[in-house]
Formats: C-alpha cells, structure tokens, sequence
C-alpha cells in the first residue's frame, strides 16, 4: 500500500513526479529521526519506538531504490540530452550523486545507533550526541539536495525526457520494486 502525501500521489506513467513523492516520504520520516533523535537518550516510549523502526526500514529498504531511480534512470538519460539546460545543470548531477553517497553514510550511522536504541530502550549520552550530529548532517544535506532536484533536476527531466525514455524510466523503477 503507498504511503499518500497530501492530495495525489503519481503513478509510474509519470515518473520525475512520484520521485517528487518519494522526496515527501523522505521529508516524513526524517522528520521522525529528528523528533526521536530530541529525546533518544531517554527511555523510548513505545510509539517512539514504532516510529525509530518504521523509519529506519524505510531508509533501509525504501530510499537506496530511490537512489537507484536517479543514478540508474534518470540522470544517465539526461547526461545524454545536447539540451542546454540539461548541460547547464550537469554539474549538479555530480553533486547530488556525491550527496548520495554521504547520505548512504551518515544513514549507516543512523541504523546502527537507531538499532541499538531499539535494543536497549535509549542510547548512552556519548551514543545520543553520535546519532543527533548524523541526523543533523543528513538534515543539511536533505534540505538542499530534495529541493535542488524538485526545483531543478525533475522539472527539467520532465520538459526534455521523450515519453519513450519516461516508460522506460518507469519500467526500471517499477522492476526495483518487484
């Protein structure tokens, strides 16, 4: 069942749009690592304890598909286009690719501190000040690199991607789904 995100959610015929979706889904369950991270070296309440997991599986699982969409799909499509936006933009096709890597990271991190706190109920100061400074450095890198693709890359990708490239975009997407 997909997880709806204020009035629509996309389908794969439209895929820079439900990656924009996915960008929503990443923004939520951050924002449960930085509301978790507040108060992780205290005893974890229950539903904190549900929502650390349920993040925690989501970044897991979830956003290294995410990833994959953008370095496997899209940004090799539009590194292709003679289109001179796309070449005005290709600089940042590098920096976001190498946000991802430090995202991978610092989300390492983040699970394994996370699971230690589900483990034990709470982390150890020095354990707690780890988590929150990885969170807060993944939340650097999320504020700019989401908006540099929802307000950038995907709009861009949409206006030159031929319908063609978009099915084929959505294929892939939807087989790394299974």
């Amino acid at each position: 069942m997909a997880v709806q995100i204020g009035a629509t959610t996309h389908s794969f015929s439209d895929p820079t749009a439900l990656l924009s979706d996915c960008h929503r889904r990443i923004e939520m369950f951050f924002e449960t690592l930085e509301k978790v991270a507040d108060h992780i070296d205290e005893p974890l309440a229950h539903d904190a304890g549900r929502a650390l997991e349920s993040a925690l599986r989501y970044f897991r699982e979830a956003a290294p598909k995410h990833t994959a969409d953008e370095e496997e799909s899209v940004f090799p499509r539009l590194r292709q286009s003679c289109d001179p936006e796309v070449k005005a933009a290709l600089a940042a096709f590098d920096v976001l690719e190498q946000e991802h890597r430090r995202a991978e990271s610092l989300h390492t991190q983040i699970e394994i501190l996370g699971k230690l706190c589900l483990e034990q109920g709470h982390l150890s100061n020095f354990e707690a000040i780890d988590f929150r400074k990885a969170v807060a450095d993944l939340g650097s890198i999320y504020r700019k690199h989401i908006r540099m693709e929802d307000v950038v890359v995907f709009p861009i990708a949409a206006r030159i991607l031929s319908a063609a490239d978009k099915a084929e975009i959505a294929g892939e997407m939807a087989a790394r789904r299974g």
